[in-house]
């Protein structure tokens, strides 16, 4: 009796073995599959949150380079605070606009006490400094000033654009005044002999670069100065005026040579104009 019963016994654990067993492997295969499930969502899910960063970076980037590109047919120029720390003398009138006009020309009027001085200026050439000509014109920064410096020997210079150049004082002016923004040089005449050549209207700076401000210089003999000076555009009138002044010479203040014009010269206005 106790071996059929041991035989049933021996036979209901097997069953149950068999079933467990079973059960087991279902349960195996049923994990398996969640897994492969799982990962293939996973992926699925991490492909899309990379397609999702990389449209949002394409997305920043796009405004960000059309925030920061200028609008066709101009430039972005950098205008760099000037406070005087360097010594120079501010007269604070905000700064130009960031972008410039790169393509036209416009026409630099002088109106002195000798007579008008006109110049040419081509936009595409030196459009930041053209920027700034017209905005310090537009603050009438140059009006009533004096051209406080002639250099006859070597160099042969009429240098102009000092605001402080004003009034019966304005021979003390040591020519080191300028607007509340400086910035970089352009257009330089690298590969011109001579680098300026009569005629040539360009911008003054110290020894260091991007320092250009308001002050400019009228070449009314050839000239070969190292090719530093931002070349704004060249004199279509009123040369002869300038030459005027060079023949009377300068009180020597400077050096021999080099000091203000002994025949005074007077920017009444400064204006610029299209075209």
């Amino acid at each position: 009796m106790s071996s059929i019963k041991d035989r049933q016994r021996a036979a209901a654990r097997a069953r149950l073995e068999k079933e467990m067993a079973e059960r087991a492997t279902a349960a195996r295969k049923r994990r398996q599959r969640q897994a492969i499930i799982g990962s293939a969502l996973a992926v699925v899910v991490i492909a899309g949150v990379a397609v999702w960063i990389v449209a949002a970076l394409g997305d920043d980037d796009k405004k960000s380079t059309s925030a920061a590109a200028p609008p066709p047919g101009t430039v972005a120029c950098t205008w760099i605070p000037e406070d005087g720390s360097t010594g120079s003398k501010v007269k604070d009138v905000g700064t130009p606009a960031l972008n410039a006009p790169n393509m036209g020309r416009s026409t630099l009027t002088m109106d002195t006490n000798l007579g008008a001085i006109t110049a040419a200026v081509d936009m595409s050439k030196a459009p930041c400094t053209a920027e700034a000509f017209t905005y310090l014109s537009s603050k009438k920064f140059w009006d009533n000033t004096k051209c406080h410096r002639l250099t006859t020997a070597g160099i042969k210079v009429l240098q102009c654009g000092d605001p402080t150049a004003t009034g019966k004082g304005w021979r003390q002016s040591d020519g080191s005044g300028g607007p509340s923004f400086r910035y970089a040089e352009e257009n330089l005449p690298t590969n011109a002999k001579p680098a300026y050549p009569k005629g040539t209207l360009a911008m003054a700076k110290t020894s260091e670069p991007s320092t250009t401000g308001s002050q400019f210089f009228i070449v009314y003999e050839d000239t070969d100065l190292p090719p530093d000076y931002t070349v704004v555009g060249t004199i279509t009138k009123g040369l002869d005026i300038v030459e005027s002044v060079a023949k009377a010479g300068s009180d020597n203040a400077n050096g021999q040579g080099d000091g203000h014009p002994k025949k005074e010269i007077t920017i009444k206005t400064l204006t610029m104009a299209k075209g």
